[in-house]
């Protein structure tokens, strides 16, 4: 196991993130540090890697939350390896899929209906007669099938 010995600011300038990032990941469990015998915090160099899997999932959109439960499954909370990231990218993957494609029919429709069944545009290509997108549920119902 490899000796903590990177302090906060060099993990920081090292990952491109503030300071104040690593203590919020901290504060969520997502990473861990250690007290040397000034009581400063320290890092184990395998965090490097921890926070880049963390940027990459929350590029893709995933939720701090979901990052998290996703590293519980490792054994001993350990940082994730290739094989890790391959594993959790896999179950990432589905929801990336769906949003993209939402995004897509988002994009698709921005020139004609936004898909809100609101009733209110004079030459809307799906006009919702009688408000019967209502019982589909509130906001971009059309949007959202």
């Amino acid at each position: 196991m490899s000796e903590a010995n990177w302090t906060v600011g060099r993990v920081a300038k090292r990952c491109g993130v503030k300071v104040s990032t690593l203590h919020f990941y901290e504060t969520r469990g997502l990473i861990q540090s250690w007290r040397n015998a000034g009581n400063q915090r320290r890092y184990k160099a395998d965090v490097l890697r921890r926070i880049s899997v963390i940027k990459a999932a929350q590029k893709m959109g995933i939720s701090l939350e979901e990052i998290k439960q996703a590293f519980s499954t490792l054994p001993d909370n350990r940082t994730p390896t290739a094989a890790d990231w391959q594993t959790l990218s896999t179950w990432w993957r589905d929801d990336l899929d769906a949003r993209i494609d939402y995004l897509q029919r988002l994009r698709d429709s921005l020139t004609g209906c936004i898909g809100c069944g609101c009733l209110s545009m004079k030459n809307c290509p799906i006009y919702n007669e009688d408000d019967k997108l209502a019982s589909e549920g509130s906001g971009p119902v059309i949007l959202d099938r």
